[in-house]
């Protein structure tokens, strides 16, 4: 087997998808436990001393309790090398989790043992089957009352079409949890009320080993047996095959505040989980045990440091040795960039990457040269597909407290803007920019950033927009014809592409029909836009 094999074979990228509030970043948190990656894992509702979650390093997310950005963590566990990508569960900020999407082999799906499949774990679902992402579901918070297992698997199966393989089964929930039963490996998986240390398995000789009497009370064992002998009969067995086509997802039961069935999930991953895929780009397809070096950035982050102004592109290698001080091709710009200092995170934290093989995820500082979906390689012209850019839903005008700072504010703005979190628009005539995003708590962190990290006061105003489109067209005649009639609708993103903004659904309309060589696109691959 050569070191590249032997390197990708270690490797297991995933994401970890869920609805705001289903424990994501408490599980984020303990899995790096696990991983040996931080000696007290901060619960997002904890006590002073625990609190702030690693994954959630700015302070907007640290004062609101949610995740706003995507962050990167790798860290090794039992052989296995890791490279986990917590997304933001709010809805608001779903681009970037369905650009962090693209970016990963499998996912983990966290449910509220409460609540079952909410909205957002849906929508997001429906994001990884598009791109065949394979998917581990855990259910979480067993340690409060919780919905009859059952009635969970049901829901799983109708909502999302998906064969449901359990892996462990609970015994009790709420103030009843008692653990939950391996049905893979027949031993008891047992928790210590009140104990935030994780004991051993049990193994036991099937269910009617007599170790169960002493440690499970008799209405919870009866129980156990009828489920147990319940599920064997209607789930069918795990299936890889099944799994790694995103047939079939294996379910695991726990409480990731108690530290309960992490480590049987992260071993699952470990097992099961894909080891990096072949990724799809314009011209072929390109597999990760190849020697050459490619990857493709999917995330910018601005002022990950708000001392330094720095901005990080977020790279997922794709095939290749990669080596610090390496010279790669910017395809874009068609240039070639020497990579001095490569870095390897672990949310906020970082350290210099001498080396990083295909599935890791690296990040590459820089002023601007590199954006969303640009990809580098060690000569060959790739472009990769399907990192998404969305026409934004809401609309509204930037206004500056202090006009004198217009040339501080479109830097910001640009900056932002390249992070993905939101698009901002140059208008062709006039003075006032419009920024664009998904949901309207965007605004609100936008306003706070803005002023946080650049020191610059602003508001946001209502405008008569209605919906932003990109324009293509093959004939330039006929797109300059179209910027001399339309100039007070027309503007440019930050890439420069041009962008129809309709006042109302009968200008856009209107405008659609008189134009039929011109078409008027609400996504765009961000990579496949020529330099």
């Amino acid at each position: 087997m050569s070191m590249i094999d032997q390197q990708v074979s270690r490797r297991r990228t995933f994401a970890i998808i869920a609805h705001p509030d289903a424990g994501k970043t408490t599980l984020t948190e303990k899995l790096l436990l696990f991983g040996g990656a931080i000696q007290m894992a901060g619960a997002v509702k904890a006590k002073k001393e625990q609190k702030g979650a690693r994954s959630d390093f700015m302070k907007i997310e640290q004062d609101r309790g949610i995740s706003v950005s995507s962050a990167v963590m790798t860290f090794e566990f039992e052989k296995n090398i890791f490279n986990l990508l917590d997304t933001p569960g709010h809805e608001d900020f779903s681009e970037d989790t369905y650009r962090v999407l693209t970016a990963v082999d499998s996912a983990v799906m966290v449910i509220d043992g409460a609540k079952g499949i909410e909205a957002q774990t849906r929508k997001l679902f429906e994001v990884c089957r598009l791109r065949d992402v394979p998917i581990t579901t855990f259910v979480n918070k067993l340690d409060r009352e919780a919905r009859d297992s059952f009635e969970l698997i049901d829901q799983i199966e109708q909502d999302l079409a998906l064969d449901v393989s359990p892996v462990t089964w609970p015994i009790g929930s709420g103030r009843d949890f008692h653990g939950c039963y391996d049905l893979v490996n027949d031993q008891l998986l047992f928790m210590e009320k009140g104990g935030n240390v994780v004991k051993e398995a049990i193994p036991i000789k099937g269910l009617d080993d007599p170790k169960l009497d002493e440690l499970i009370p008799d209405y919870l064992l009866e129980k156990l047996r009828e489920e147990v002998e319940m599920v064997r009969e209607i789930c069918p067995p795990f299936d890889l095959q099944s799994y790694r086509e995103g047939h079939l997802t294996p379910v695991f039961f726990g409480s990731a505040v108690n530290n309960f069935g992490v480590r049987e999930l992260l071993r699952g991953i470990g097992e099961i989980a894909p080891t990096p895929r072949p990724q799809e780009a314009a011209t072929r397809l390109v597999e990760a045990v190849e020697p050459k070096v490619a990857g493709f950035v999917f995330k910018v982050q601005a002022n990950i440091d708000p001392n330094h102004r720095d901005r990080i592109a977020f790279i997922r290698l794709c095939s290749g040795h990669f080596k610090r001080g390496m010279k790669l091709k910017h395809v874009r710009a068609g240039k070639q960039m020497a990579v001095h200092n490569p870095m390897l995170f672990f949310a906020n934290e970082r350290d210099i990457a001498e080396e990083a093989w295909p599935g890791d995820i690296i990040g590459i500082p820089n002023h601007g040269t590199l954006r969303i979906g640009d990809t580098l390689t060690e000569g060959e012209d790739l472009r990769f597909r399907g990192v998404p850019a969305f026409a934004p839903e809401l609309l509204q005008k930037v206004r500056l407290d202090d006009p004198l700072k217009g040339k501080h504010l479109q830097r910001a703005l640009e900056q932002l803007a390249e992070e993905g979190a939101s698009q901002v628009f140059k208008p062709m005539m006039g003075a006032d920019w419009i920024v664009g995003v998904v949901g309207q708590l965007q605004f609100e962190v936008l306003k706070e950033r803005i002023s946080a990290e650049y020191g610059i006061k602003v508001h946001f105003e209502p405008t008569p927009a209605y919906a932003a489109r990109w324009v293509v067209g093959d004939d330039p005649l006929e797109i300059k014809k179209f910027r001399d009639a339309n100039q007070s609708a027309l503007f440019e993103d930050h890439d420069e592409t041009l962008v129809f903004i309709a006042r109302n659904a009968w200008h856009l309309e209107t405008t659609q029909r008189d134009w039929p060589n011109l078409q008027f696109h609400a996504t765009r691959d961000q990579n496949l836009i020529a330099a």
